[in-house]
């Protein structure tokens, strides 16, 4: 008999028989799929069809669970797909689509032995299964007999083209649904998450790519539940009580859809569905649900609050004929997406062979010589054969590119549907609403993915949009995600014990064991937070020295503690493995140095300026000085004589300013326009210097022979630091300075002994801490030493979380909203109310001196106004000069009239220099009667020019009288 009455025995033999079977076939598939086929196949004995002929009819497998919601709507819409497939005359012209179904049981083992019986039928493809499991299985078998397998339901994302070459997902693949629901975890702000999935293929899988997306966003699953495939209530409860314990509230289930909704139920009963919790769940629930019509009350009772991700199919025209048509189907309501992609299904494989057929192809099966090598047994093998055109026909589906009820059907290189997209979808009321979109072009979106695609990608967080959600118990805001469970363990505070500078933080013998301002400011924003966290302070260090806090960073990284709370550095290297919150108090390297009293000099009269302000200075009197002399040499008798006592006027005028004791008077405008700005200059610069000299004359100036942090650097003497702070090995690190140099200090009588004994008496010459440090070390030391140079890092203390832990966050708003309120300072009064004030940083004497820089706009006004009085003069002295020259000329030319032989060619001569300056040489008195006078000869030239031209008019008329 043939293998299919081999199956359907009742005996306990044959019923061996076929467990034997299954066991051969999935020993024999793994070997040949590692093998290198080198056999050639025997014909089937049936004849083939001519190249020109086409068969009569074609056998496509159906494999999937009748009786599950993904079944009940695949098999109608597989039959309708058959139906119209056959019904078009368009499609496999004279063929006929034959479908042979097969239940797979939701069984493993039972949809093996239906993936063999449909391949005894010589079926081209197999649609199905469902099940990512049985894919797994019955992967195997495709490989081995080359007939392509076309799942409508499998959305495992390991089943892989390199391993199965003949399977091909015609749904989306959840590698894009796990996509989408990161986006959404990220897009919310949470940072953990708790996975509850069944412990299947599809299940771990999926979750495992989650898992993957989530850590990229820095984000996690903090715990994997997972569920044993059919698990009862009881194992759900005990799961779901165990999840409760723990800190995070948001939950991703990715479980099957026909017992999903046990989840929801053990979770109302155990008021898991209120307030505070966020429940995702994958396209299991929207498959559910749409396939409840009506959809059941209780069950949407259950599913308030709850976003879901669901296959997105644009609208068309298609899709809408396809749903119009359904209720004519089937008397079962029961719709949802995979019905869709079950139809397309199936005019995948129609279109594929009729392009098969249009290439001459035919079809053609043989039988695998490895199939009869069964060492003796009795089980028969041979009953199935091998398509020998299935690689080419694989080919051609996967190059196939139409249009169907789900939209385009196109693949791409890792063979997954083009331009996935999902709905997301809140359920409140008594159904699901849309809330948005997500697809791999343009991540959560409002507007439909169709319309976006004609655009650039974009997936930017700006980009990231969606509607409002109502949460569980009917909550608007996005819930926080995470709670410190009453049940849950206290949070893990490690203090550090130290035994210096006790203000900021130590041990206490009244609870909770700890004391100290940055304690206090630890309580003060736990306070503020809106809901409790149980605590318990454990202290870290033995009590005797400072403990590393580098070490104790490493210990809240190790997960021996939840926070470190004192006076711990924010640092680049440490915020790479933990979490700080905003810095409470701001902190930074200093250098403490032995200060003493700065000796008077004999010189300190020059301090007050710079040597530039000194050359300015001078020179800008010797200039003003010559400016007056020109102003006034031809106005002012003061200003004239000899070449000797003019150099002695300027000379004394220039620096007698100085004391505004100068004697000679100014008469001209432009002069005493030139001195009064210069007066105010003069006014201004005593002022200053008159300060500056009092500021140190009078003032206690300090001095020290370490000027700072690089000259500390460049020398070679010891340095004081603190135990177990950052200071150490930033200087070793960052400054390169020789740990040798390097002398740990315990406490602040340490830090004043090294101090006062210096480097020769095996003290240190300077100390590097943090500025918060110093302050109490200066004022508890009555002044004695100083800070000398800059403060050379700028950094804060701050509460070191663990990596991604949500208190911190938290933290950070309630320690900025202590800073606006005042708290803060309030805090920092109470434990850091110093005694004594001194000034921290030694005056330095070049820092005080006043520069160039304070006074050049004094001086450039006063520039200018010189530079414009002195060309309004020399303007005057050239316009005096081109008035006085015409008169000379006037007498060359008359002299050239009466003696033209002498001079021939002699035009008017030019302007002399030598003459100019005789000009500027010469009093303004004098200047203006030479001009008195060339106007009266030029005025009698006139005249007697005028009475010359009347004697001639005058004598004609004389001759003409006498002639008559």
């Amino acid at each position: 008999m043939g293998f299919l009455m081999m199956i359907r025995g009742v005996s306990v033999a044959r019923a061996i028989r076929v467990v034997l079977l299954c066991v051969s076939v999935l020993w024999v598939v793994p070997k040949e799929c590692a093998c290198r086929r080198n056999y050639s196949r025997n014909s089937s004995s049936s004849l083939p069809p001519t190249l020109s002929q086409r068969p009569s009819s074609v056998n496509v497998g159906a494999l999937f669970t009748y009786d599950s919601f993904i079944g009940k709507a695949a098999k109608p819409a597989i039959k309708a797909a058959m139906d119209d497939v056959n019904a078009d005359q368009t499609v496999l012209k004279g063929v006929k689509l034959n479908i042979v179904f097969q239940d797979s049981n939701c069984s493993g083992f039972i949809g093996t032995m239906g993936a063999l019986q449909l391949m005894e039928t010589k079926v081209v493809a197999a649609i199905g299964p469902q099940s990512s499991g049985i894919a797994h299985m019955i992967g195997y078998v495709a490989n081995e007999l080359h007939v392509p397998l076309l799942s409508f339901g499998a959305t495992d994302p390991t089943l892989s083209s390199l391993q199965y070459p003949y399977f091909l997902r015609t749904t989306q693949n959840d590698y894009f649904q796990m996509h989408a629901i990161a986006d959404f975890v990220s897009y919310s702000g949470w940072r953990q998450v708790i996975a509850i999935f069944v412990d299947d293929e599809c299940g771990r899988n999926g979750i495992s790519v989650l898992g993957d997306v989530l850590a990229k966003k820095r984000s996690r699953i903090s715990y994997k539940a997972a569920i044993t495939p059919g698990a009862d209530s009881t194992f759900i409860e005990d799961l779901l009580v165990s999840v409760n314990l723990m800190a995070s509230r948001v939950f991703v289930v990715h479980v099957n859809p026909d017992s999903g909704l046990d989840v929801f139920r053990v979770a109302k009963s155990l008021g898991m569905m209120g307030s505070g919790y966020v429940w995702i769940a994958t396209d299991w629930l929207p498959t559910a649900m749409d396939s409840m019509v009506p959809v059941d009350s209780d069950a949407m009772d259950l599913l308030q609050g709850v976003v879901a991700f669901r296959h997105y199919t644009y609208e068309s025209s298609v899709k809408r004929h396809f749903m119009a048509r359904w209720k004519n189907l089937t008397n079962d309501d029961g719709f949802n997406s995979y019905a869709m992609y079950a139809y397309d299904s199936v005019w995948l494989v129609a279109r594929a062979l009729d392009v098969f057929f249009k290439e001459n192809n035919k079809v053609t099966f043989s039988n695998d010589p490895n199939l009869h090598k069964t060492n003796g047994s009795a089980i028969q093998l041979s009953a199935l054969s091998v398509f020998n055109e299935g690689e080419k026909f694989m080919k051609i589906i996967l190059g196939m590119n139409h249009t169907g009820v789900t939209g385009s059907i196109q693949f791409d290189s890792d063979r997954n549907r083009v331009n996935p997209a999902y709905e997301v979808l809140n359920l409140v009321g008594t159904g699901p609403r849309r809330v948005g979109y997500w697809s791999n072009h343009s991540g959560l979106s409002v507007v439909p993915p169709e319309k976006l695609y004609s655009k650039p990608p974009n997936t930017s967080t700006a980009n990231q949009h969606l509607y409002g959600i109502l949460w569980p118990g009917e909550v608007t805001k996005p819930p926080r995600g995470w709670v410190f469970p009453n049940n849950g363990k206290p949070l893990r505070i490690a203090v550090p014990n130290r035994v210096s500078y006790t203000d900021y933080v130590s041990k206490d013998k009244n609870p909770p064991g700890v004391r100290g301002y940055c304690i206090d400011v630890f309580e003060a924003a736990i306070a503020l937070l809106p809901y409790p966290v149980p605590r318990t302070y454990l202290l870290y260090g033995d009590g005797k020295r400072n403990p590393s806090y580098d070490n104790l960073v490493n210990e809240v990284v190790a997960d021996k503690y939840d926070v470190a709370v004192g006076d711990i550095t924010i640092v680049t290297n440490r915020t790479r493995y933990v979490d700080f919150t905003q810095p409470f108090i701001e902190s930074g390297l200093v250098v403490v140095a032995p200060v003493k009293e700065a000796k008077s000099s004999p010189w300190s009269f020059l301090k007050p300026f710079t040597i530039e302000m000194w050359a300015v200075t001078g020179a800008f009197f010797l200039f003003v000085g010559a400016m007056v002399w020109i102003l006034e040499h031809r106005f002012n008798e003061e200003f004239r004589g000899p070449p000797r006592r003019q150099l002695i006027t300027i000379f004394w005028f220039s620096f007698s300013t100085m004391f505004f004791s100068h004697r000679e008077n100014t008469v001209s405008s432009l002069g005493r326009l030139v001195l009064i700005i210069w007066l105010f200059v003069v006014l201004i610069i005593n002022s200053s210097y008159t300060a500056s000299l009092t500021s140190i004359l009078t003032v206690r100036q300090l001095t020290s022979r370490i000027e700072g942090i690089d000259s500390l650097v460049t020398s070679n003497e010891p340095i004081g630091v603190q135990d177990g702070t950052f200071a150490r090995n930033y200087m070793v690190n960052e400054l390169n300075i020789a740990p040798s140099r390097i002398v740990p200090l315990k406490d602040e009588e340490q830090y004043l002994s090294a101090l006062q004994r210096g480097p020769r008496n095996g003290g240190v010459a300077a100390i590097v801490d943090e500025l918060p440090y110093i302050e109490v070390l200066l004022t508890n030391s009555n002044c004695k030493f100083r800070t000398v140079g800059q403060e050379f890092t700028r950094t804060g203390w701050g509460f070191a979380f663990q990596r991604d832990s949500p208190l911190a966050v938290d933290m950070s708003t309630a320690i900025l909203q202590l800073s606006e309120e005042g708290e803060l300072e309030k805090i920092h009064r109470k434990w850091l109310n110093y005694k004594h004030e001194c000034s921290m940083q030694i005056s330095n004497s070049e820092d005080s001196q006043l520069s160039l820089k304070s006074f050049w706009g004094l001086f450039l006004i006063c520039g200018i106004t010189c530079f414009m009085a002195l060309t309004v003069f020399f303007w005057r002295v050239f316009w005096q000069y081109q008035r006085l020259l015409p008169e000379n000329a006037d007498e060359e030319r008359a002299g050239e009239v009466s003696e033209p032989s002498s001079r021939p060619g002699r035009g008017l001569r030019a302007p002399s220099f030598k003459e100019l300056i005789k000009v500027v040489d010469k009093k303004e008195a004098e200047i203006k009667e030479m001009l008195k006078q060339k106007s009266n000869k030029k005025l009698k030239a006139t005249q007697s020019a005028a009475g010359s031209s009347q004697s001639e008019r005058e004598i004609p008329q004389i001759d003409k009288s006498s002639t008559i």
